[in-house]
Order: C-alpha cells, then sequence, then structure tokens
C-alpha cells in the first residue's frame, strides 16, 4: 500500500504541475491543490476498496471505487467547490483529471500486483 500511496502522490504531483501551465492565477492553483489533496484521499480510499475485496472480487471492488469517485465528484462539484469559493472550472477539471490519471495507475498496479 505504501508503494501505492507514493505512486499515486507522484502522479498527482505531476498531474498538477502540468495543469498549473493551463490554470494560472492564484486561485485556479488553489484548487488544483485541494482537488489534489481531495483526489488522493478518494483514490487511497479506491486502493484500499480493491485490496478489502481481493483479486477474486477485483471488479466489485473496482465498480464500488468508480461509485465512490463519481459520487465524491457530484458533491464536490455541487457542494464543496461552492462552499470553498473555488473557481468551479479549475476545481472540477482538474479533480476529474487527478481521478482519471489515478484510475489508470491503479488498473497497472492491479494488473501486476503481486
Amino acid at each position: 500500500m505504501a508503494r501505492s500511496a507514493l505512486l499515486l502522490v507522484a502522479l498527482i504531483a505531476l498531474t498538477g504541475w502540468v495543469l498549473s501551465y493551463a490554470f494560472r492565477t492564484d486561485a485556479d492553483r488553489h484548487a488544483l491543490l485541494v482537488s489534489g489533496v481531495l483526489a488522493t484521499a478518494v483514490q487511497l480510499t479506491a486502493f484500499g476498496i480493491n485490496r478489502l475485496v481481493g483479486r477474486q472480487k477485483a471488479l466489485v471492488g473496482w465498480g464500488m471505487g468508480a461509485i465512490m469517485r463519481g459520487t465524491v465528484l457530484a458533491l464536490y462539484g455541487f457542494i464543496f467547490a461552492r462552499l470553498l469559493d473555488l473557481p468551479l472550472t479549475a476545481a472540477l477539471v482538474s479533480f476529474a483529471v487527478f481521478l482519471f490519471a489515478s484510475m489508470l495507475l491503479e488498473s497497472l498496479l492491479l494488473a501486476y500486483e503481486s
């Protein structure tokens, strides 16, 4: 799990750095940071769900994680980003990109996990 967490943090940091070229204002970059932290927490929870259900039910665990990600994305867009007064475009685009990139990482980790 530690390797997964380290790879996830590195991936989100790299993706955030790339996104910072498109989102240049201080408010946008704050939204990137908040989205990155939230995406890391959500994805680590999804990794934990996959480990909990085991290899025999990996698809069930992945599906549960996907439902959780979609739910958090909706809640983030409708409630939390507005409460935190974040620019919605930067917050939602970055959160969705972080989740997508980390889902690709999750697929690789599941495929090569021993």
